[in-house]
């Protein structure tokens, strides 16, 4: 029972999706349910994969499937990265955990939302729903191994308040990932080794700029492994029947 509650908690957390109502009514800790990230972000691959199950235009289809996905979410982790983009003009720390703060976006922050999505509706024309099932949960894994790697850049926040990955999430969250893309074979294995390079980047461009880790840090952790992991996936495969679909 706790680990399906735990479950339902990172949906919830991760998702527009009305599950909160099934939720005990004490407060579970959020670093309770890091191992189901990858679960929950399956879960929004596997729905925001269905368009593409049905016979018609590619760009259209694919549209459709990261239009779902976004709106399944609520466009969190796009909004995180706007943010954490739109800290590139800040020229200290805190001034750019200032501009993340702020709501307004940026040219950089526009810039980063269409160069990732463009490329993610781009990659969605050439593969089929398992691999957008795996880019999802690995783009949620990315988030824990953020949160296990990086210390809170603030006192207070999302990236504070989450707590700090156990080591059974840390083996946990990975394992069901790779699960996910062993269907997928070789192109699994060079989508995961993007996926993994991609976050990295961010979480070191993160360090550099403010010294750890916000929400706004998770979300674009998250968006930039999983819009690798897409990219490899379409560029090793010639199509939605390709074995990945």
């Amino acid at each position: 029972m706790a680990r399906l509650q735990q479950l339902l908690l990172a949906i919830v957390f991760l998702t527009r999706l009305p599950l909160g109502r099934f939720l005990p009514p004490r407060v579970l800790p959020l670093a309770s349910a890091l191992w189901a990230f990858p679960l929950a972000g399956g879960l929004v691959g596997a729905l925001a994969g269905l368009p593409l199950l049905i016979d018609g235009p590619p760009p259209v289809l694919a549209a459709l499937s990261f239009g779902l996905s976004v709106w399944l979410t609520g466009a969190l982790h796009e909004d995180a990265l706007a943010d954490f983009a739109d800290a590139a003009g800040g020229r200290t720390p805190e001034d750019r955990l200032r501009i993340m703060r702020d709501s307004h976006i940026g040219s950089y922050g526009v810039m980063a939302l269409v160069c990732t999505s463009a490329l993610r509706i781009a990659a969605l024309t050439q593969v089929g729903p398992m691999a957008l099932v795996a880019a999802a949960a690995g783009g949620r894994t990315a988030i824990v191994l953020a949160m296990a790697t990086l210390p809170p850049a603030r006192r207070d926040g999302l990236g504070h308040a989450a707590g700090h990955p156990t080591g059974a999430a840390l083996l946990a969250a990975p394992a069901i990932a790779v699960l996910l893309l062993l269907p997928l074979g070789f192109g699994g294995i060079a989508a995961s080794v993007a996926g993994l390079a991609a976050a990295l980047l961010v979480m070191r461009r993160a360090r550099r700029w403010i010294g750890g880790q916000t929400g706004d840090v998770l979300g674009a952790v998250s968006v930039a492994c999983e819009t690798a992991m897409l990219t490899v996936l379409a560029l090793v495969t010639q199509g939605p029947t390709s074995g990945i679909s």
